[in-house]
């Protein structure tokens, strides 16, 4: 990813409602027992000027994030509204769904 092409994705996204998906699968290889979710987590992001969009990809270069987008750090100041079941499924590992999976195959988190 690079600049030009951030800048592009942030001007897609801005004022609009995004929805990411984040993908969980958990093979159980005594029971051959498997689990496979779909975690999806919608964001709503602020209806920002150009300018703005080329501040924050200076400030913040989010080149490696999906969308060129973080949710945290300065990230936060382009989102308006954010829901899901599961705000770690928006930056990585949908960690609630995985210890339900967990859970399921008699592993005990805690």
């Amino acid at each position: 990813m690079n600049h030009d092409n951030a800048t592009k994705q942030l001007r897609m996204m801005r004022g609009r409602e995004v929805i990411f998906h984040s993908a969980l699968c958990l093979y159980n290889p005594s029971t051959q027992n498997m689990q496979a979710e779909v975690v999806p987590y919608i964001v709503q992001f602020r209806n920002l000027s150009d300018a703005q969009i080329e501040s924050y990809l200076i400030k913040e270069q989010p080149y490696h994030c999906a969308g060129s987008a973080k949710s945290e750090g300065l990230g936060i100041a382009i989102i308006e509204k954010m829901t899901g079941e599961d705000p770690n499924a928006l930056i990585g590992l949908p960690l609630i769904k995985l210890i339900n999976m967990l859970n399921n195959e008699g592993v005990n988190v805690i």
